[in-house]
């Protein structure tokens, strides 16, 4: 059973290192690339709809592939119980409103200075946690969110003095719009990640059943955001216009992010999911050197670095004693020992 944990640990993480880079870089490819625009609200929800099947499929599993139990366990948690279902509609238009922001922040934003923007969320997460379940931050977290800090706005810095370019051909972009849409993004996964950490720790219910019950009431608010931000498109274009092949990828591969993060949490621990995420920057880095023409300059890779050192920072408990581990000598090792 160990030896099965182990290697689910680092499946989980290396595929979250791979989630990680590789969404990063697919929206900003699918916003900036030339033939018709899709509209991103539409990619929200269809995500939604395909974390929705996949965590059907998940507790249904978990009830022993039984119709039954499941039935009565998809009645029992979510009819049964109108006023805990509730409580999940906070993070369910949370998500939502952030999905859509991060469509928006990529449309404007490079893959590496989107990555590294996004780490932000590290220090609202902190906030909320300090603010909602009264956690205490080490020293070491405080300077670590210091570092995370003064290294986003050295990126910031580093692309408006002219690092990094603009993909020719695509949309017009506005880096101050897509640093806002970031900072958005960010404030709102801290609050949401914490207030559903909550909701999790206050009760048995599984993490994919209330994943069952995120998605079903996030489905509602997606489509309302869907008709009051793009209703015209819609109805004249379709709810699809501008999908292909690559969208639906998009589509899956955002609706994973989130089970797989589920899985690292359960089987890894803070610093390994750190260096994933330390990874991902870097994999986006080199990738948008020779996928969209990105500029690395000094001033890019020091405030970059300056995110990595603060993702392992935050993760570090000096308090941890490491578990040492005695050798007691076997009865034929004794007899060579010296009498004392």
């Amino acid at each position: 059973i160990k030896k099965n944990e182990n290697t689910l640990k680092y499946v989980s993480l290396i595929t979250l290192t791979l989630q990680n880079a590789v969404l990063g870089l697919s929206m900003r490819y699918s916003r900036t690339r030339a033939g018709d625009l899709f509209l991103s609200s539409t990619a929200v929800v269809m995500s939604e709809v395909v974390k929705l099947l996949t965590c059907l499929v998940l507790v249904f599993l978990e009830e022993g592939k039984e119709f039954t139990k499941f039935q009565s366990v998809l009645h029992r948690t979510i009819i049964k119980q109108p006023i805990d279902t509730l409580k999940v509609c906070v993070p369910s238009l949370v998500y939502i409103i952030q999905n859509n922001l991060l469509y928006v922040s990529a449309s404007h934003l490079d893959a590496a200075t989107y990555q590294v923007t996004y780490q932000l969320k590290i220090l609202t997460t902190a906030m909320f946690a300090v603010a909602i379940l009264r956690k205490k931050l080490l020293p070491t977290q405080w300077c670590s969110l210091l570092f995370l800090i003064m290294g986003v706005v050295m990126v910031q810095l580093a692309q408006s003095d002219g690092g990094g370019s603009t993909e020719a051909g695509g949309p017009e972009q506005n880096r101050f719009i897509g640093f806002c849409a970031a900072l958005g993004a960010c404030v709102l996964s801290g609050f949401a990640g914490i207030y559903f950490e909550k909701i999790l720790k206050g009760s048995d219910i599984s993490v994919w059943m209330r994943n069952v019950q995120l998605s079903s009431l996030s489905l509602p608010f997606g489509l309302i955001t869907c008709f009051l931000n793009d209703g015209k498109q819609i109805m004249g274009q379709g709810f699809f216009f501008g999908y292909d092949l690559f969208i639906w990828y998009l589509v899956v591969l955002q609706a994973g992010g989130g089970l797989i993060v589920a899985v690292v949490v359960k089987y890894a621990d803070n610093i390994l999911k750190g260096f994933a995420t330390s990874l991902a920057i870097i994999i986006s880095c080199i990738a948008s050197i020779y996928l969209f023409n990105f500029q690395l300059n000094l001033q890019f890779t020091g405030g970059a670095g300056l995110v990595i050192c603060s993702i392992f920072l935050y993760g570090y408990d000096p308090n941890k004693q490491p578990k040492i581990i005695t050798l007691r000598p076997s009865a034929d090792e004794k007899l060579l020992l010296p009498k004392v």
